[in-house]
């Protein structure tokens, strides 16, 4: 098919109209549209369908981001084209060839649906007539224009080569002004008013100007590449980025921006008021960072190692408030109970009002779960008026994450001390390190030993991270440390430490702590007031003996949160306004209440023993059961349990061998039966040598087929000679034998010095025996009183005889 000339064009009297968008058609133009909207598709099915001239109307919208444009959104001057090439694409777009031919405004609007259709007038360029002087200045034009567009193409600029070729013969400046518009990368405003212009000289004129503009660039831009190119290193092709960049500020001038970086490093250093060798050390990186390329690697590492020396805290710290009375408002306010602690504070307070040059001491609060170890920190940052830090060593295992990475190494950074220092902002804020008693150890070293000069008042205020590789003043940091156990913090780090117990809470304390703290914020944090939810005493009461059985008050939380919730739901589905719960409603709004893990005996049983437990969540009871079976007079020990356990288990199960006539055991029951003794829930590991009492109990108790009272819970080592000796977490232990519902409690009696950190009213609840040997256990245990015969008295002699040999 023959493509018609502008002039050949016959223009019907109605023709579709297609908007585009960011782009303006001239005359003898070829370009691909891809066509989405549906308004546009009908309009090209419409020219489709009209005839062998398949014309459509090429106008631009004013704004492209209008997907729906009105005739008032569109520009009124266009260019009629000719759909040349039509296809349908898979996602179902139409991707169409079209081809500008004459220009043509919009006289009148016929339709908007399903298209445009409009009423098309042709617009024709300006004669020049015979004028000799714009005939002159017309072909001077041209030949310019054709000059400046063969430069353009020679300086590498995306335009094919055979526009030359078309272009040669032209000699009429408004045909040739649209040839090389429609080649240009030209604004939508820009080419829209060169397509608006009719005096094909001006318009020529303007074309040209927008040629010399580009040429220009062009220019520019070859002049910063041939002056990198010169500079650059025949074997650092790196650096002729680096200098295309220089090149660029240069041209942008902009040289100036290092020597302004480094003033402004200066000013800096001088503010941070650092001590004497880290001012010297970071004068001295200033000097050579100066010294050295903007944008070579080494620099951006000094430039990091700069902003942290002058962001660090060297000088500035905050004035501890030292009103004992506030503080201990504060404290209270916070935190219901811990008095120990909160004396430990004021004592410390009183010390710095009488003292202010004193050292800060390290103070580590052991206890589990959920007891408020973290949150007592902040407490007494706030009471002290100082800033509070946090690190996080459960899992660390890298001696650099304390100490910090040298800056030979990529992305090194200081330690973890270091880093919550910046972030507080001071030199003397409360640093809280928590799990202290969870750090790893490996190939890159062990944190705990790298921990030993943080925490050691003697030598920390000349602390040296290895990234700023200068001495920093920790001295002033009040440390304190949290940790669940005791046994594997390391003793030289152990031995550092002030150790402050936290027990876990009464059932009378929970209550008081969630009437004061755990309900006002869980209705805070759900949007409830007292006019939604009402939860009396007696219900929490009941929540937290029937549903939340631990040291701690995170179950405590989680169960309040969750009756908050629901609660919260029901208002906003305006199913109720206020909701009363009573302890009978708790079923209804939390499932029947949980059932104990270590459910205790509901009756004396022979054989099954309640022990205590030390854990990392508190105290514990623990079922310890046993049984026995024709055999070779083995003794089988299942449940997970360590090698202390197990040399406890042997001991108890001597200890009655040799004492067998004593407490009226056949001598041949232990050679002619298999013993197996079990410690339920297999799954945990367990432990120590304080169910030592307790295993014995439970092979007596077989051995004599003798019941065990149900509401006794015991804990004590046993020797080979009878002896209950000391173990530790007394006060854990009792209290969750209160908890368990227990009524006696037997202790080793070197332990009743421990007894005076029981609340009061945990020791009325509770009759507390304390046993000097297992003849005492097993008097209140099973009501087995020892033989008192020559018989009795002739072995037990032999016993003693045979343990002193």
């Amino acid at each position: 098919m023959s493509r018609p000339e502008g002039d050949d064009v016959e223009i019907p009297d109605e023709i579709p109209l297609l908007p585009i968008r960011d782009l303006v058609i001239f005359p003898f133009m070829i370009v691909p549209l891809i066509v989405t909207r549906e308004v546009s598709a009908n309009a090209i099915e419409e020219a489709l369908a009209s005839g062998s001239e398949r014309l459509v109307f090429l106008v631009t919208q004013k704004t492209a981001e209008d997907e729906d444009p009105r005739p008032e959104d569109l520009h009124p001057v266009g260019c009629i084209g000719m759909i040349m090439r039509m296809a349908k694409m898979n996602d179902g777009r139409i991707k169409v060839l079209v081809q500008g031919l004459v220009k043509a405004r919009v006289k009148k609007f016929l339709r908007s649906v399903p298209s445009f259709s409009v009423v098309p007038e042709r617009i024709i360029d300006q004669d020049l007539g015979a004028s000799t002087k714009l005939m002159a200045e017309a072909e001077a034009l041209v030949r310019t224009s054709k000059d400046n567009l063969e430069r353009f193409i020679n300086l590498g600029k995306t335009v094919p080569q055979e526009v030359m070729m078309v272009v040669q013969p032209i000699e009429e400046p408004g045909r040739l002004a649209d040839l090389v518009a429609s080649n240009l990368s030209l604004k939508v405003e820009e080419g829209q008013a060169l397509l608006e212009l009719t005096h094909p000289i001006e318009r020529l004129a303007r074309v040209n100007g927008f040629l010399e503009r580009e040429l220009e660039i062009l220019n520019l831009q070859q002049r910063i590449q041939d002056q990198a190119r010169q500079e650059m290193s025949k074997t650092q092709r790196e650096y002729y980025l680096r200098e295309q960049m220089r090149a660029i500020r240069s041209e942008l001038g902009d040289e100036d921006a290092q020597g302004e970086e480094l003033d402004e490093l200066r000013i800096k250093v001088d503010d941070a008021r650092m001590p004497e060798a880290a001012l010297k050390e970071a004068q001295r990186q200033l000097r050579r960072l100066g010294s050295m390329h903007a944008e070579s690697s080494e620099a951006a590492v000094l430039r990091n190692y700069l902003d942290w020396m002058v962001e660090l805290p060297w000088a500035r710290q905050t004035e501890d408030a030292i009103d004992l009375r506030r503080a201990l408002e504060i404290l209270d306010e916070d935190h219901y109970g811990l008095e120990k602690i909160k004396e430990r504070v004021i004592e410390h307070l009183a010390v710095r009002k009488l003292k202010r040059d004193m050292r800060g001491p390290i103070l580590c609060f052991v206890g589990p779960p959920g007891v408020g170890k973290t949150s007592l920190g902040r407490s007494i940052a706030r009471a002290m008026n100082r800033k509070f830090a946090q690190a996080s060593l459960g899992g660390l295992r890298d001696e650099a994450e304390i100490r910090g990475h040298r800056r030979t190494y990529v992305g090194a950074m200081p330690g973890r001390i270091i880093q919550g220092l910046k972030t507080a902002g001071s030199r003397n804020p409360v640093f809280m390190l928590d799990e202290l008693d969870k750090l790893g150890a490996d190939f890159r070293g062990d944190p705990s030993s790298a921990l030993l000069e943080v925490l050691d008042p003697a030598q920390n205020n000349r602390f040296v991270d290895l990234y700023l590789n200068v001495p920093f003043d920790l001295s002033n940091v009040l440390f304190i440390a949290t940790a669940n156990v005791v046994d594997t913090i390391p003793g030289p780090l152990r031995d550092r430490m002030e150790l402050i117990f936290l027990s876990g809470y009464t059932e009378e304390e929970k209550l008081a702590i969630a009437l004061r703290h755990v309900m006002p914020r869980a209705m805070d944090d759900h949007g409830l007031t007292k006019a939604h939810l009402t939860l009396p005493p007696s219900t929490l009461q009941r929540l937290i003996v029937d549903y939340t059985r631990e040291a701690g008050l995170r179950n405590l939380e989680r169960q309040v949160a969750a009756l908050c919730r629901k609660v919260a739901r029901k208002v906003a589905e305006g199913k109720t306004t206020r909701t009363v719960l009573s302890p009978a409603r708790l079923p209804e709004f939390l499932g029947p209440p949980r059932p104990a893990e270590h459910a205790l005996p509901e009756r004396d049983e022979v054989g099954v023993v309640t022990g205590l437990a030390w854990t990392q969540a508190g105290g514990d009871v623990l079922q310890v059961e046993a049984t026995f079976m024709r055999g070779q007079g083995s003794l089988k020990l299942t449940g997970q349990l360590g090698e202390v356990m197990k040399e406890s288990a042997h001991a108890a199960l001597s200890f009655l061998r040799s004492r067998a006539e004593t407490y009226g055991i056949d001598p041949e029951f232990f050679k002619d039966n298999e013993i197996h003794v079990h410690v339920p829930a297999g799954a945990i590991p367990k432990d120590g040598p304080s169910a030592g009492v307790t295993l014995a109990t439970a092979l007596a108790s077989i051995a004599r087929h003798v019941p065990v009272r149900a509401d006794v819970a015991m804990t004590g080592e046993i020797t080979l000679r009878g002896h209950v000796l000391a173990v530790g977490g007394i006060k854990e232990k009792v209290l969750a034998a209160d908890r368990a519902g227990i009524r006696t409690v037997l202790l080793p009696a070197a332990n009743e010095a421990d007894l005076a950190e029981l609340p009061p009213h945990v020791r009325r609840r509770l009759r507390i025996v304390h046993c000097r040997t297992v003849d005492d256990v097993f008097r209140e245990a099973l009501g087995l009183e020892p033989g008192v015969g020559p018989a009795a008295v002739e072995s037990r002699t032999a016993a003693d005889a045979a343990a002193r040999c």
